[in-house]
């Protein structure tokens, strides 16, 4: 079993190790704050480095603890060291960071983590645990993504130390597909699920934020990335929106997966969404928060990916544009979305389907959906903390942890204008 395939092995010698551990020590004369707790955050691609932000964020005001950040190599981690260079933070490069010892190894996906020396927390890059993997195990089946030995083993060995999991029904996932893991798996819930809760009741805040006006209708399209996604299609979803939607009620976005740019360039998903949708659709960075978005959405087009999951939790009503069946696990949380909220018809006029889907929406069906993504809400911040400060050996801070806001919006109209400029 493999976490990492076709990489060079980068591991120290016990040598090379302990001379960089001296060099590295935070006890020389240069240093400020000696005797830190070292915490070291792995980010694969600017996804995991924006899921992992809401774990190291319960460190960051401690003075006893030093939290640094890499990128290992990773497919798709283009724009992953720009994205946490603009926190500024110091970003190890790769090789360094492989030679180094630490406290503490934050990690959201499984590429690499068994060079790394420290004891690692893996949490889940998503919600749901959607898609599956495309390998069958022994026994026929296929593990959610994640969630299997090869995300977990290296060399017969479990890498991480502990997995934070954000619902009860990940552990009987976790059982069917790996039960070995299951000592170090640990429920803590799902920080967007808590983010996105706490910002609801304040959606006009982020609405005007946005510049929309109260009687807009924001449809927000999201779509995750690879076969099956919504993206395949948006030839087919995108110019609908521009020649089926009254200009003057509507605005439209597109949340593309960052895993799209970093593999074909933000300048070629901003290219060919421009040309499909005549300029009719604002592109989203893959940097931005996406979260506000989705607090101020009024409908929701989307695919199997975990945003538009998370529009269960939104009272948008949500229509499927695309769902490639044999790719999702059939216990998730997203197969019951499938089931539920409508398809996206062809012949149909949009704005009739857009009305369909509000008069069909039903908010008890949506909440059973939602309620599956985190078994522990409103106590992510609590639980992740006790975690982490467990494996540091660490007292917690004397203090109930305070959720951060999702922050507000930059307007839409910038975020046009500046995404043209970057694209020419």
């Amino acid at each position: 079993m493999t976490l990492v395939h076709g990489e060079q092995d980068t591991t120290p010698t016990n040598g090379e190790r302990a001379a960089t551990t001296a060099a590295w020590s935070n006890n020389g004369p240069w240093e400020t704050l000696r005797d830190r707790k070292e915490v070291l955050v792995v980010a694969q691609t600017m996804v995991y480095a924006k899921r992992l932000h809401d774990f190291y964020a319960l460190l960051a005001s401690d003075l006893r603890i030093h939290v640094q950040f890499t990128v290992a190599p990773h497919t798709f981690n283009g724009g992953t060291a720009e994205v946490l260079r603009a926190l500024g933070g110091t970003v190890l490069p790769w090789e360094q960071a492989v030679r180094h010892e630490f406290d503490l190894v934050l990690a959201a996906g499984s590429q690499g983590i068994e060079q790394l020396h420290g004891p690692v927390v893996r949490l889940p890059h998503g919600a749901g645990n959607i898609k599956l993997s495309r390998r069958t195990g022994p026994d026929g089946e296929r593990a959610a993504i994640g969630l299997g030995p090869d995300y977990l083993y290296w060399e017969g060995r479990l890498v991480p130390a502990a997995f934070a999991l954000a619902h009860e029904e990940e552990l009987f996932e976790l059982r069917r597909s790996c039960p070995e893991a299951l000592p170090i798996a640990e429920v803590v819930g799902d920080p967007c699920y808590d983010r996105i809760a706490a910002a609801l009741p304040h959606r006009e805040r982020y609405r005007a934020a946005l510049g929309l006006r109260p009687e807009e209708k924001l449809v927000l399209v999201s779509s995750t990335w690879g076969d099956g996604s919504l993206f395949t299609r948006l030839d087919a979803v995108l110019p609908r929106l521009t020649t089926e939607l009254p200009r003057h009620g509507y605005r439209a976005v597109l949340l593309a997966h960052p895993n799209i740019a970093a593999r074909h360039s933000a300048y070629a998903v901003h290219s060919w969404a421009k040309a499909t949708a005549r300029g009719a659709v604002t592109v989203i960075p893959p940097e931005t928060d996406w979260r506000p978005l989705l607090v101020a959405a009024d409908f929701v087009i989307g695919d199997h990916g975990s945003v538009t999951l998370y529009g269960a939790m939104t009272g948008a009503p949500v229509l499927l544009a695309e769902y490639p069946h044999r790719h999702v696990n059939p216990r998730s949380p997203a197969a019951q979305l499938a089931g539920t909220a409508p398809a996206l018809a062809p012949g149909h006029p949009l704005t009739g389907q857009l009305a369909y889907a509000a008069e069909q929406y039903r908010p008890e069906d949506y909440a059973a959906i939602a309620a599956r993504i985190s078994s522990e809400p409103g106590r992510f911040d609590r639980n992740a903390r006790r975690l982490l400060y467990r494996v540091l050996g660490l007292g917690q801070p004397a203090h109930t942890p305070d959720p951060q806001p999702l922050p507000l919006p930059e307007p839409l109209d910038a975020i046009a204008a500046a995404e043209s400029r970057r694209a020419g």
